[in-house]
């Protein structure tokens, strides 16, 4: 089944469960950043998660309307579950995530405050840096980068 953005309220209670474990697994515990990951956003936020065959989430991305966090789309709190690296779900979440914002946006821009290190990856999906320089963000340096 191919992965679908869908609204908060859509989501059941398993699924924030699992976004939200996911999320602090990987942003908190691995990263050692004890910041505050349920920040208000994800009720006026769209979610796509992405499942294995047994239900287990394996990635999730969440995308916020322009004006939220940028002036465009904006994608954010991109995730993989650690077990499943190496498998190239960042960049099918990523994919289904583009795809689903222009199948109801058509080709819009896109906006990520990516982690810096992560540049080159963006990079491969057509997002290019627009911040002068990184910043920091909850300790780990970030830019801004853009698609479109």
């Amino acid at each position: 089944m191919q992965p679908t953005l869908v609204s908060f309220d859509a989501l059941s209670g398993a699924d924030v469960y699992d976004l939200l474990a996911l999320r602090q697994r990987v942003f908190v515990v691995e990263q050692a950043c004890a910041y505050l990951d349920a920040d208000g956003l994800d009720r006026a936020a769209r979610h796509l998660l992405m499942r294995d065959r047994q239900g287990a989430l394996i990635a999730y991305t969440r995308v916020l309307e322009p004006g939220v966090r940028f002036a465009t789309h904006a994608i954010g709190r991109v995730v993989v579950a650690p077990e499943r690296r190496g498998e190239a779900l960042g960049h099918a979440v990523m994919q289904s995530t583009i795809a689903a914002i222009e199948l109801a946006h058509g080709r819009v821009p896109i906006t990520l405050a990516a982690q810096a290190h992560l540049q080159r990856f963006y990079a491969r999906l057509g997002f290019v840096t627009i911040s002068e320089t990184p910043y920091d963000e909850d300790g780990i340096p970030h830019v801004d980068m853009r698609r479109g």
